[in-house]
């Protein structure tokens, strides 16, 4: 199945469940994430400043953020910068979504691990995104921990990756954890 398909596929899946469920599953998966030894361990965690339609992170982040040293994602053309998360210099930025404002970025070896959303997943942890590779190519120069979150539904077994596709070490639903490497 080609990658728009299985992107319209979840889609469709996720469009049925309702708010009460997203915010149950979220809950769920930022707990099992909360229980791991990588979570407990890294001090310098890159966040997703999630979509309607993703995992929701902001509840977790809103928890955690004076404990842990926060990041998010900012686009700058192709790549992403990675600046600290400070809940007072958010902007709507790319894509309409949340990012910080600022100089302070910091390279990616300062982070630890990094928490990814995706569109799909399948159990090798091979990763279907939104198409635009701002998440393959800050992962290729990664050495931290990588953690994709999803809601169950968004787990299939028919991707393809492609040569410059990353794949992350767990996947996080809200039934299971997902050791793939």
């Amino acid at each position: 199945m080609n990658k728009e398909s299985i992107r319209m596929r979840v889609k469709a899946r996720k469009s049925l469940l309702s708010a009460s469920e997203r915010l149950e599953a979220a809950r769920r998966v930022f707990s099992q994430l909360e229980r791991t030894a990588a979570f407990m361990m890294a001090d310098n965690i890159l966040m997703y400043h999630s979509l309607p339609d993703e995992v929701s992170t902001h509840e977790f982040i809103d928890r955690w953020h004076t404990r842990k040293h926060f990041y998010l994602p900012r686009v700058n053309g192709v790549n992403l910068d990675i600046l600290p998360y400070d809940r007072s210099r958010l902007h709507l930025g790319s894509f309409n979504i949340e990012e910080p404002q600022g100089d302070d970025t910091v390279d990616i070896d300062t982070i630890e691990m990094i928490v990814v959303p995706g569109v799909a997943y399948d159990r090798a942890g091979n990763r279907l995104g939104r198409g635009r590779g701002y998440y393959d190519r800050l992962l290729r120069d990664a050495r931290a921990v990588t953690v994709g979150v999803a809601y169950a539904c968004q787990m299939c077994d028919d991707i393809e990756p492609e040569p410059f596709d990353v794949p992350v070490h767990y996947i996080i639903t809200e039934d299971e954890i997902i050791k793939t490497r």
